[in-house]
């Protein structure tokens, strides 16, 4: 038999420059040292479902109810009971310009990042996002041709955007802004003043807001989610959120974008979006059913929020306790399921927190997310869920400072014999 070598296959170049680490290559060390029998304590995951947070048993019994009818496909922007209950529940909040056509649900609210851009768009546009984001925002946005402008948030107040640096970032080619409220992985949620700040830039600059509001019900304490389509008027914003996190089911799929904004504005680019939720033909329909039932139930996110609430107390744990390690420093998060804890440069002058982090798997078997992989600029924070109970929390950071205190000590021994060399990473 004669074999035939083929061409290689080619790797499209619009992936050049498309990166997503919080499935990279520490991801591929985890499930590595995983396969050789090692048990890895994850504190990577935004899924609630590892940690035993489930999905309300109503909304999972009411999904169940339905999938007989459930079996076809249905309107590919949603089925119509589903986005009414999305446009009630945004009326509910006081923004009454949200009907039933201005809802297209998607299969989570990735894949509606990436449809609305993708129908956004030319090459060479300009999307501000925050640094850190999201990253899954700065993907999507260069694989739609765009190009990712980060503005920065500042870490001594609260993790607010610093508006004059998302002005200072506007060039003739940018066209929207991204804003991520509560924000992962700061867990910042943002008061009146910034979003009329973000929206004051964008009437100036004629841009388009996409907020990402997708842990708008997980606050904590005083703090309260604003709708930035609230604060905006008729300027176009795009509002996506879902039943992932507050519903603890990031696996069913349900998620929704609502476009706002003065009609002759938007006309043109709604056709657009209804011609891409037409080519994936529908999102998933039995998760669509359990939609009602969620936005008109019991909210039994508030349980968990609250004092003595699961959550609060894991924040409020962790919190605690990466505070007390020598040289880290935690702003609390007023939202959302994270913390970004800082490490002190020169305490542990980390140059590369990829290596940090794999080297506290290798050493520590625990996995948690480097700060660069967010687009932080600078390898001296990381991402620590808040979702695994108070014990393994407890654990994590123990695991966590023993490795800083052996880096630290290494460090100062290094310091000691050679105090003009360049310390290992």
């Amino acid at each position: 038999m004669k074999i035939c070598l083929m061409r290689p296959m080619q790797n499209s170049s619009r992936l050049q420059d498309v990166r997503y680490d919080l499935r990279g290559p520490v991801q591929h060390a985890a499930k590595k040292l995983e396969a050789e029998g090692h048990s890895i304590l994850r504190m990577n995951l935004g899924d609630p479902a590892p940690f035993g947070l489930h999905a309300p048993e109503s909304i999972v019994v009411d999904m169940i109810h339905h999938l007989r009818e459930a079996q076809g496909y249905s309107d590919s922007k949603g089925i119509f009971s589903a986005r009414t209950a999305i446009s009630q529940y945004y009326q509910t909040k006081g923004l009454m310009q949200i009907g039933v056509e201005d809802i297209f649900i998607g299969n989570g609210v990735s894949e509606l990042i990436s449809m609305t851009l993708q129908a956004f768009l030319e090459n060479g546009d300009e999307v501000l996002i925050p640094s850190p984001d999201y990253p899954l925002w700065t993907a999507a946005t260069v694989l739609s041709g765009g190009e990712a402008v980060h503005y920065a948030c500042d870490e001594q107040n609260n993790w607010w955007p610093d508006l004059a640096d998302v002005e200072a970032k506007v060039t003739d080619r940018t066209r929207a802004i991204v804003i991520i409220n509560p924000n992962n992985p700061t867990g910042a949620v943002y008061p009146r003043h910034i979003l009329a700040g973000f929206v004051e830039i964008a009437r100036r600059h004629d841009l388009v807001l996409f907020s990402d509001e997708i842990y708008e019900k997980i606050t904590f304490e005083d703090a309260v989610h604003i709708h930035t389509a609230s604060v905006a008027g008729d300027l176009p914003v795009l509002t996506f959120s879902g039943l992932s996190k507050a519903y603890r089911m990031p696996g069913y799929r349900a998620g929704w974008v609502a476009v706002t904004g003065q009609r002759s504005a938007t006309a043109s680019y709604r056709e657009s979006l209804e011609l891409l939720a037409s080519l994936r033909l529908c999102p998933n329909v039995p998760a669509q059913h359990a939609i009602q039932t969620s936005l008109g139930g019991y909210q039994s996110i508030e349980d968990l929020i609250r004092p003595g609430g699961r959550l609060r107390e894991q924040r409020d744990l962790a919190l605690r306790l990466l505070n007390d390690i020598p040289g880290i420093t935690c702003v609390p998060a007023a939202g959302a399921m994270y913390l970004f804890p800082r490490m002190d440069p020169e305490m542990y002058p980390f140059t590369d927190d990829e290596q940090f982090v794999l080297d506290l798997l290798q050493e520590q078997k625990i996995l948690v997310s480097h700060g660069s992989a967010f687009h932080w600029p600078s390898p001296d924070h990381f991402r620590f869920v808040i979702l695994p109970h108070v014990d393994e929390i407890r654990e994590a950071v123990r695991r966590i400072a023993a490795f800083l205190a052996a880096y630290r000590a290494k460090a100062d021994r290094i310091r000691g014999a050679r105090p003009a060399q360049v310390l290992p990473e």
